[in-house]
């Protein structure tokens, strides 16, 4: 009997033609999709409303294969959105998408599909899942401008042999080339660069209307008021617009200190650091080596550092001092294409 592998389908074209290559492969191929809650007007955009999953129904039968959907508004709320609202009040800057995998796609959503009875999960994500004499490994899509391992080194070492991601070995180009070629309505749609609860552009609104921000002070290194800030919420390590300081010179948010509602500003280089410690951590093989290299962001350059482990935390060195280092984000490290294993960003070791 062909084995049963349930795709996760949003209603894009990526997961779209990852059920098609699967189907083509022989598998048993079932359809998913998240439902979410997000319905209203401001999230019109959503990669998880209603009108997606109308969509994602619509691919599903072209592709003649069954379609289901799953409520997980309620993971979402908690686990994604009340977090993440949590976060950027204590100062720092979440990853909502990691906590996403980690918790409903590669944690919930997964779980379910084992109880149901699949063998396997599988998703329109580009990375790809090495099976090395029985030893499963993440490693990076063939496409680097589209790798997404960043966003899934949250999941668990011993949930691997349980994924399948079909667009590893292709680039977006040869996705959409294949979607076209057989006609789904999906091969143009852009790509979404939003979080699925709001775009990037409105994350204030969004915390405006989730929470009261309180205004504070804006100060230098030296505790100097310099302004005042509209709530530590809007606000992130690195910033330098929206500041509403004119000293004659660029001024940067290094620091942000939650239990004084302050916002601590200095120059460029201020933002420079080597160190810093990590929690929330997830190691995906067996031995870590010497030297490894590690991205602070998604869109960051990977720089070389050394890793050293404290039973569920780290403390990373960079050989080279990286610029802000920002508490809250995903810090992920690589040997070349394989991902090690990754963690949240706490704070940047002086």
């Amino acid at each position: 009997m062909a084995k049963k592998v349930l795709v996760a389908m949003s209603g894009g074209v990526d997961s779209s033609v990852a059920a098609y290559l699967l189907k083509e492969e022989g598998w048993l191929v079932r359809g998913v999709t998240m439902y979410l809650g997000l319905e209203s007007s401001s999230q019109k955009n959503s990669a998880y409303n209603g009108q997606t999953i109308d969509l994602a129904k619509r691919i599903a039968k072209k592709l003649g294969i069954p379609h289901y959907v799953v409520d997980f508004s309620k993971n979402l709320q908690e686990e994604v959105i009340a977090p993440f609202v949590s976060e950027y009040l204590k100062g720092r800057t979440p990853n909502p998408c990691v906590e996403c995998n980690r918790n409903l796609k590669f944690g919930s959503l997964l779980k379910k599909a084992r109880v149901l009875g699949f063998d396997f999960l599988a998703t329109g994500h580009y990375a790809k899942i090495e099976n090395f004499a029985g030893n499963f490994f993440l490693k990076k899509a063939k496409d680097k401008n589209k790798d997404q391992s960043y966003f899934l080194y949250p999941i668990k070492k011993e949930y691997l042999k349980f994924i399948k991601f079909p667009l590893g070995e292709f680039t977006k180009e040869e996705v959409r080339a294949l979607a076209k070629k057989i006609g789904l309505e999906v091969a143009e749609r852009p790509a979404s660069q939003d979080i699925c609860f709001f775009s990037e552009k409105n994350y204030r609104n969004f915390l405006v209307k989730e929470v009261s921000q309180k205004e504070g002070d804006i100060v230098d290194l030296k505790g100097n008021i310099l302004g005042k800030h509209k709530g530590i919420g809007f606000y992130t390590v690195g910033q330098r617009e929206g500041l509403g300081i004119a000293l004659g010179k660029p001024l940067y948010i290094v620091d942000i200190d939650s239990e004084r509602n302050r916002i601590i500003v200095g120059d460029k280089e201020d933002l420079l650091a080597q160190s810093l410690s990590v929690e929330n951590l997830n190691i995906l093989v067996d031995n870590l080596p010497k030297r490894a290299f590690a991205k602070i962001r998604y869109r960051h350059k990977e720089a070389e550092c050394r890793i050293f482990l404290e039973e569920d935390k780290a403390r990373v060195f960079f050989y080279e001092p990286q610029e802000a280092i920002t508490s809250g984000q995903s810090i992920v490290f690589y040997d070349k294409d394989r991902v090690l294993g990754g963690g949240v960003i706490k704070e940047v070791l002086k």
